[in-house]
């Protein structure tokens, strides 16, 4: 058999134990504020039917879906006229029935519709799963990653998407990173587009203006004109449009006060400024976010100080179960991007939270004969719900001490033979280097033991 070389699919990458604590330390403080805000758990399949998630995210997205090939002999199936002259999407549609999600939105409205009533409206939801698209590989997006989604179902309120903005701010202040939350609206944009004669080709108008961060303003206003906007009107746009110093004021005059997205986003802003004043929420009617099924206040995150794209991003999608035969259902939610928010903290020099649910202690034999109490002394420890690692063959301490220092372990339990004689262990500090004989059958001195470990994290 011929050698296969070991390598990943582009795009995918493993996650060795160093990133994994981190990724766990980032999840849990995501579910500790979701949980917090009273969303449930819940979680989809991998696999969707094919025709479940095409149409739901533009031409653009439609062709990022990866499609998964039909079981068995799936060209027998197809007529050979049809194989030779199909075009791709049509040939694609008769062999693959099934594709990985794209998202975790359209499978929740997917959920919904199928058990709408045995769920109570409104329903909370948050969904921590990895999703697949068929996209570029560059610096910040892969092919496999996951999304930290919190969706509520059933309810109009305009109070959501006020709670939704406080769940970023929170999260990203528990992790120390300084955010931008940019909100806009669906509706507002609307109103642009039919202010620049954009008529009926709303989508083509905001695709163009969701370049904006990759082209540039004035070639964002040189495509609008290509598409055959009018003249004046996106003129009169780009003059306030692209403002810096934009704000709610500046666009009422532009809209008029009775403009309903600009009222929608009014409440949001002020109501999450009022409850969090530090909420680092902004209004940008720049904010495109591409996908046709938003319909109304939209969301997106960015890091600041680091160049990884958007971090998380979501908003109100009132129609989107209507697809699936259940009207009435309207729905908003925000997603977090985990990789990119690894990255961005990656990029911003903030690795203390690594340590976390690393050992603290190792515990580690001198000889064969200390092996059995050493794995007595290690048991204690978990059972105090003390991570520990016992090193699982006897060897020189000096090596045992090398392998703990590696992987950050700060607390080495040492076992020889006068420790196992006289059923104690010597815990050396590796930070400070201190180290004291301990009896592992006095309970004070195991208090102590315990502070100490403790104390340290």
């Amino acid at each position: 058999m011929s050698k296969i070389k070991p390598a990943l699919v582009q795009g995918t990458r493993d996650l060795g134990p160093e990133l994994m604590y981190k990724r766990n330390y980032v999840v849990s403080i995501i579910k500790e504020v979701f949980e917090k805000y009273a969303f449930q758990p819940l979680e989809t399949p991998a696999m969707e039917r094919l025709d479940t998630l095409t149409g739901k995210y533009g031409e653009e997205g439609d062709r990022l879906i990866f499609r998964i090939l039909n079981s068995g002999d799936f060209k027998k199936e197809v007529s050979p006229d049809v194989w030779q002259m199909a075009e791709s999407n049509t040939l694609a549609g008769l062999i693959c029935e099934k594709a990985l999600r794209y998202d975790l939105t359209v499978p929740f409205a997917r959920f919904v519709a199928m058990n709408r009533h045995a769920i109570a409206l409104p329903f909370k939801r948050y969904q921590i799963q990895p999703v697949w698209r068929a996209d570029r590989p560059q610096k910040g997006r892969f092919r496999e990653f996951y999304q930290c989604d919190a969706d509520v179902v059933g309810s109009t309120s305009l109070w959501q998407e006020v709670e939704l903005a406080l769940i970023y701010a929170e999260v990203f202040e528990k992790l120390k990173l300084p955010v931008r939350i940019r909100l806009n609206s669906r509706k507002l944009l609307n109103s642009v587009a039919h202010n620049a004669g954009a008529g009926e080709r709303f989508g083509i108008f905001i695709t163009i203006l969701d370049k904006l961060d990759k082209i540039g303003c004035q070639a964002v206003v040189n495509e609008w004109l290509n598409a055959g906007f009018d003249h004046n009107g996106v003129s009169n746009l780009s003059s306030w449009i692209f403002d810096e110093n934009i704000n709610l004021y500046k666009v009422e005059n532009q809209l008029g006060t009775s403009n309903e997205g600009l009222k929608e986003v009014q409440f949001v802003f002020e109501k999450v400024k009022s409850l969090n004043p530090d909420a680092p929420i902004q209004f940008d009617p720049t904010l495109a976010r591409g996908l046709d099924y938003y319909t109304g206040c939209i969301f997106e995150v960015v890091a600041e100080g680091v160049a990884v794209g958007s971090i998380g991003g979501g908003g109100r999608y009132d129609n989107l179960t209507g697809i699936f035969g259940v009207e009435g259902i309207p729905g908003v939610g925000i997603s977090f991007g985990l990789d990119r928010i690894l990255l961005a903290l990656e990029e911003r020099g903030m690795s203390a939270f690594a340590q976390v649910s690393k050992a603290r202690v190792m515990v580690t034999g001198l000889s064969d004969d200390d092996m059995p109490f050493a794995a007595e002394v290690a048991y204690a420890f978990r059972k105090a719900e003390i991570a520990t690692e016992l090193y699982p063959v006897a060897t020189k301490l000096k090596k045992s001490l090398e392998y703990a220092n590696k992987t950050a372990i700060p607390f080495v339990a040492i076992v020889g033979e006068d420790e196992r004689n006289q059923r104690s262990f010597t815990l050396k500090n590796l930070k400070t280097g201190e180290q004291n004989a301990i009896a592992l059958a006095h309970d004070t001195e195991w208090i102590q033991v315990l502070s100490a470990v403790e104390n340290e994290f």
